[in-house]
Parts: C-alpha cells; sequence; structure tokens
C-alpha cells in the first residue's frame, strides 16, 4: 500500500514507462508569467513536438486551456484537475498525479509538460528531463521549474543554439539524466 497524490490509500501500480519531464526555462529556472511562457520561441516549439510527438503528456488543467488549439495532436493528452466535470475534447482527464501516470497508453516515455504544481508533484518520480534553457531573464514572473541540482543528473546531450531572426534568445537544448542513488 501507499499513499498516492490522490490522496487515497491503494496498491501502487508499476509503471511500465519511464516519466520524463519536458521544460524551457530562463537563467532563473522561470517557466512562465501570468500562466503563458515566457516568450514565443519556434525552436523551442519544434524540439518541443519532436521529442513529446507519439507520447503520453501529462499537464495540469491550466497548462492545458494556454493552448490555442486544445489538444495536442499525435500524442495523448493528459489533464489533471480537480474539477470532476472538466471533459474537454482530445484529452484523457485524472484527477491526481497517480491516476494520470496509470492512465497514460502511447508507447515510450510519460511526459510531464507543466505546469508549475505539475513539475513538483512529479519532480521525484522523473528520470529524464528534456531541458531548454533560454538565455535571457524574464521579468515579472510567476511560475518556476523545481531546482536542479546538477550533482544529482548526468549530462546526456547539450546543444547550443543561436539566436535569430525568428528566436531573439540563445537557447541551449540538454538531456539530464537522473543519477541512481548510491553512485
Amino acid at each position: 500500500m501507499c499513499e498516492t497524490h490522490c490522496g487515497a490509500k491503494r496498491h501502487c501500480v508499476k509503471m511500465m514507462s519511464a516519466i520524463s519531464a519536458i521544460v524551457a526555462i530562463d537563467r532563473n529556472g522561470a517557466i512562465g508569467k501570468q500562466g503563458l511562457l515566457l516568450c514565443h520561441l519556434p525552436a523551442d516549439m519544434k524540439h518541443f513536438k519532436e521529442i513529446t510527438m507519439g507520447h503520453s503528456i501529462v499537464m495540469g488543467r491550466k497548462t492545458f486551456e494556454s493552448f490555442p488549439k486544445g489538444a495536442l495532436p499525435g500524442r495523448q493528452n493528459i489533464v489533471i484537475t480537480r474539477s470532476r466535470d472538466y471533459a474537454p475534447p482530445g484529452v484523457t482527464v485524472a484527477h491526481c498525479i497517480d491516476d494520470a501516470l496509470t492512465a497514460a497508453t502511447m508507447p515510450g516515455d510519460v511526459f510531464v509538460i507543466g505546469g508549475e504544481q505539475i513539475y513538483r508533484a512529479t519532480f521525484p518520480l522523473v528520470s529524464t528531463i528534456y531541458l531548454t534553457v533560454i538565455d535571457h531573464k524574464f521579468d515579472d514572473v510567476d511560475a518556476y521549474f523545481p531546482r536542479i541540482d546538477l550533482r544529482s543528473w548526468t549530462i546526456l546531450s547539450q546543444e547550443e543554439r543561436p539566436a535569430d531572426e525568428r528566436n531573439p534568445y540563445r537557447l541551449t537544448f540538454m538531456t539530464l539524466q537522473r543519477k541512481r542513488q548510491g553512485r
């Protein structure tokens, strides 16, 4: 038995898929302001699509409602909400983290895509982070990714992308894997 994120005691379901997070942060770890992304970066959007296509993605209701066209195509969209009558088209609704992860049916990793509360709740479960670092410090931010202690992570890959006419800031795409305990 275990205490679930739903607050009920039940038998934990062994997860068959790895849990990954994908996120873009500024120099201070900020991820958003007023319910929106920090800025529009086509290179990061393309990167996000390439990584998450064909997978289950888990997000909070506010993150989902920030999408201008609703559910993201080519992925199983799982939205966590407390509301019992929430039922947008093209979405699997869950009421807690455990139920969201159990509902993931697409092959491969399950991707946590935000927002701040969902990242914080799932961070201990995440084995891989697909991290975009925006080389800028944004003002008036109000949402942050959990602090990443690089001593606990191995950098599997790192790619720099210079600013250009469509992407006003330099980006660093990183893949981090959590180190196993005892290493």
